[in-house]
Formats: structure tokens, C-alpha cells, sequence
């Protein structure tokens, strides 16, 4: 087995084959992992969700990572970690070019709403929305990829 790291190309391809990545946040020195459904374009990943714990994490702090993994055959694998900022995308005047875009990125994809719908919690409480469009502006990607050796 050869463990190599990935060019940034090979990382934004990772992004770009995958939908699903492992968001990490932290508050008050308490790290939150989190599986994110997402949504990869022009250096940002898109996502969607109802309030909970990983949107009140990210506003709270915005600087976040999302794991991305990719298995193949055997014991082969890819990884890419995209480090960057979260970016709420609100229902509101001066945002719309950026939550069409994002709903339009989303909307690709069969089903994509599902993951961010489906909460285990009660009606939202008054005053807060229903739903939050957000991306990752992406600042720095790294991976690594395992191969079965020659």
C-alpha cells in the first residue's frame, strides 16, 4: 500500500465526483462533526438544513472543514479536506444572486432537499426560518490518496 498526497486538482475533483462530506465545526474549544449533504462549484460548497446544532456552531464561528472520502477497490481510498469559511445565504435583499446560485447548484441533483428537511425536532420556533441556504468558500484543500502497490 503507497500513501501519496493530492495535488489541489485532484482534491477539487473529489469534491466535485461526491455529495456527501463530513463538516466540522467548533464553539468554546467543542468540536461538532456532522455528515452535510453539499453541492460542489466555483471554489464553494453549497449546502442546505433546518437551524440546529452545526448552524448555530457555524455562525457562532464560521471557520469550518468538510471531509470528503471517496473508496475503491480493495483497501484504495481518496480523501480531500476542504478548509474554509461559512457563508449564510438569508432570504433577503443583497443575497439573491447568491441563493439562486445555490439553489441552482443543489437543484442538479435528485432529492436533494431530503437530508436538510428531514430534523428530528418540533416546528421551528417563531421568528427563525424554516430552512438556511449556506456554502463554504473554499480557502485551502489538501488530500491523500491510498494505493495498492506495483
Amino acid at each position: 500500500m503507497w500513501i501519496r498526497s493530492l495535488n489541489a486538482l485532484e482534491c477539487t475533483n473529489v469534491l466535485e465526483e461526491n455529495r456527501v462530506g463530513r463538516l466540522a465545526c467548533c464553539v468554546d474549544n467543542r468540536p461538532y462533526v456532522v455528515p452535510i449533504h453539499y453541492a460542489h462549484s466555483d471554489n464553494h460548497l453549497y449546502a442546505f438544513s433546518l437551524p440546529g446544532k452545526k448552524i448555530e456552531f457555524m455562525r457562532a464561528n464560521p471557520f469550518v472543514s468538510v471531509l470528503v472520502e471517496q473508496h475503491k477497490d480493495g483497501a484504495e481510498w481518496r480523501s480531500a479536506i476542504a478548509e474554509g469559511r461559512y457563508e449564510e445565504l438569508p432570504d433577503r435583499v443583497g443575497h439573491k444572486v447568491e441563493r439562486d446560485h445555490a439553489w441552482s447548484v443543489l437543484s442538479r441533483h435528485a432529492n436533494w432537499w431530503e437530508p436538510g428537511t428531514l430534523k428530528p425536532v418540533d416546528e421551528p420556533l417563531p421568528g427563525r426560518p424554516s430552512h438556511v441556504f449556506f456554502r463554504i468558500s473554499i480557502d485551502r484543500v489538501s488530500g491523500r490518496e491510498a494505493v495498492q502497490g506495483k
